[in-house]
């Protein structure tokens, strides 16, 4: 699978790389939406390349960008003062003689707390890039994606874990509430759960790094980093789908998956059983233009990927 990944947050790169038109007023809507549901999560990768506006629709999305990091700052700023003090109430009884259980967790607790949010407020307060935090996406995250909409190339904020149309939105969840695996299409079930989307509507992410979680050897697990030996860029094939609310109650949905094969054998000996289909250059007008395409064109295109060798290190 692949949990996180450093993508191409700035959807510009995918302009010229691609020639690609962006769905400005996409993004519009998309930033409007965080202004009133901060669960949405955006890498600050994206938000950067609206601090200098040069369109009516990115000068509105920089006045967004502006209000929400105001707002969150000042949330986490009375939120870091709270821990703070019951940081310093729990060590000041472990200090004394009657140093309690419920003290060294809220020590352990507040104490993280108070990291965290420090570099939360740093974050939100900063303008300089800091690429491999500000450019890393997780499940759940919006992120430019580029697809091919009535023959022009397109780049369009979407969703970084799919829900295919037609689904009913519980299938975003487990039944224990955590993220359910949709994110990634493993390629050997490309032709059953994923057919509405497989051979119609294809996506490409370009990404630096992918992470995944492995077995750490003593009964957890550890985060490892993986990057090809050759720093070239990784060419993700995605799925992508539009979801629509029958009902019209919910919002419009775009998101995607990540397609997953087979792992490389370097990742496989460090722990991991996927690995993302990363395609060649040359294929990917294909990969984005699937209609009309047999699946064993299509197959072939993912049996014809790139294979650097993919560095890995336990992640900081």
């Amino acid at each position: 699978m692949c949990y996180s990944a450093e993508v191409w947050a700035d959807y510009h790169k995918y302009v010229r790389a691609y020639g690609a038109d962006i769905d400005i007023d996409a993004f519009v809507e998309l930033y409007l939406r965080r202004a009133g549901d901060p669960k949405i999560k955006i890498p600050k990768g994206m938000d950067q390349r609206f601090l200098h506006p040069e369109t009516r629709g990115a000068i509105e999305i920089r006045a967004l960008i502006q209000s929400y990091n105001a707002t969150f700052v000042q949330n986490s700023e009375q939120e870091l003062f709270k821990q703070a003090k019951r940081l310093a109430d729990a060590e000041r009884v472990l200090a004394g003689s009657k140093s309690t259980k419920k003290a060294a967790n809220d020590q352990r607790i507040a104490g993280n707390k108070v990291k965290q949010l420090k570099r939360w407020i740093t974050d939100g307060i900063r303008t300089m890039p800091v690429p491999e935090r500000d450019d890393r996406i997780f499940p759940d995250w919006y992120a430019p994606v580029l697809i091919v909409e009535d023959g022009r190339p397109i780049v369009r904020p979407m969703r970084y874990h799919c829900r295919p149309a037609g689904m009913d939105p519980g299938i975003d969840r487990t039944k224990r509430g955590q993220v359910s695996g949709t994110y990634n299409a493993r390629r050997d079930n490309l032709t059953r759960f994923w057919r509405h989307q497989f051979g119609h509507t294809h996506g490409l992410m370009v990404a630096r790094v992918f992470y995944e979680n492995v077995d750490d050897g003593a009964g957890g697990s550890q985060e490892l980093q993986f990057i090809p030996s050759t720093a070239e860029n990784l060419l993700i094939a995605c799925l992508v789908s539009h979801w629509t609310d029958p009902a019209g109650l919910l919002p419009d949905l775009w998101s995607y998956a990540a397609v997953t094969d087979d792992p490389e054998p370097e990742v496989a000996a460090a722990g991991h059983d996927r690995t993302i289909v990363n395609l060649k250059p040359e294929n990917v007008d294909a990969w984005l233009t699937p209609e009309g395409r047999s699946v064993e064109e299509l197959l072939a295109l993912m049996d014809d990927k790139q294979h650097p060798y993919y560095e890995h290190r336990k992640a900081a």
